[in-house]
């Protein structure tokens, strides 16, 4: 795995995952370290129907807080946001933001990582982690890739750990990521990255 020099610019983490991430997720949130330094934004693909139970599952594990924000939110370092269901989120003013639209489905999901990761992209470019997880369709390789191009960083699942490959599989087909890890290791690679 390559090697990254990272300083302390970094300004957010966003996760993408559908298919089988849930797991995965709450993997990674129980392993980050108390007091980790940079907010955590999420878009997983769900029931749109579904509007209880998630956050407090995931929150059970985790050692930082996990909520579903407003529209215009200001995002706080050290917490986890995840996309409400049925609704894109995108982050904005540089970062400082969350946004939540009601706009059709992109790829058949609302919401859509390649929503989150795109706006992430144009607000906050090099300062950027994505991480690709899991998941049934392409959802989240373009906006990885759009990440990748503004100079962030891109973490990707390893198909082969993954219970759909298909996610991580299009992102790598677009691009080579910073680090291509199992499940298990994409905590500690940020902990690497950013503690």
């Amino acid at each position: 795995m390559k090697k990254i020099n990272v300083n302390n610019s970094y300004k957010a983490v966003v996760i993408g995952g559908s298919a089988g991430s849930f797991q995965g997720v709450v993997k990674i949130l129980s392993q980050l370290p108390k007091g980790f330094p940079l907010p955590i934004i999420m878009a997983l693909h769900r029931l749109k129907h579904v509007r209880n139970g998630f956050v407090e599952a995931l929150s059970i594990k985790s050692v930082v807080q996990v909520t579903e924000p407003n529209d215009k939110e200001t995002i706080k370092k050290g917490s986890v946001y995840l996309a409400p269901a049925n609704y894109h989120m995108l982050v904005e003013r540089g970062g400082q933001n969350i946004a939540l639209s009601t706009e059709p489905p992109v790829r058949y999901a609302r919401p859509s990582i390649d929503v989150l990761f795109e706006s992430v992209a144009a607000s906050v470019g090099t300062r950027a982690i994505a991480v690709v997880l899991t998941g049934a369709s392409d959802d989240g390789a373009q906006g990885a890739l759009s990440i990748k191009r503004a100079g962030g960083r891109v973490i990707v699942q390893t198909p082969a750990s993954a219970e759909s490959p298909v996610a991580p599989s299009a992102t790598l087909a677009k691009l080579q990521p910073d680090a291509l890890v199992d499940i298990d290791g994409i905590a500690d690679v940020l902990r690497r990255w950013l503690c």
